[in-house]
């Protein structure tokens, strides 16, 4: 069976420890998201949206064209990589969202981005 738009999404954050500042509530993570086509038809991202949500449970949404001021553009098969980063003022949070696509045939649709943790090394077991 074929699916013509499939889009993985594959995230992977990382403590950014010399950026950070525990005593003022600030603390620093990048993340590299792979985003692969694994449909039939070639697309291109179009928007992001984030939630980001630290442990008192505050959320920063955050909306905008493409990523990293790119619209990638994926034929099938292909993947497109970046590195970002979000701030929070615990030691874990999670981030969350959506990309908005259109296909080459036309089609306008939502891709999820699995929840992923944001931790600081030794916080999570």
């Amino acid at each position: 069976m074929t699916q013509k738009n499939k889009i993985i999404v594959e995230a992977t954050p990382y403590f950014i420890e010399a950026q950070s500042f525990p005593n003022d509530g600030r603390y620093v993570f990048a993340y590299t998201i792979t985003i692969t086509n694994a449909g039939d038809v070639a697309v291109r991202l179009m928007t992001r949206h984030w939630l980001i949500t630290d442990s008192n449970g505050k959320i920063q949404e955050v909306r905008g064209d493409g990523v990293i001021g790119e619209q990638p553009y994926l034929k099938p098969g292909e993947s497109f990589r970046y590195t970002s980063g979000a701030m929070i003022e615990t030691p874990v949070g999670t981030m969350q969202g959506s990309y908005s696509l259109i296909a080459d045939n036309g089609d306008c649709f939502n891709t999820p981005i699995p929840q992923f943790t944001l931790s600081i090394p030794r916080t999570l077991h």
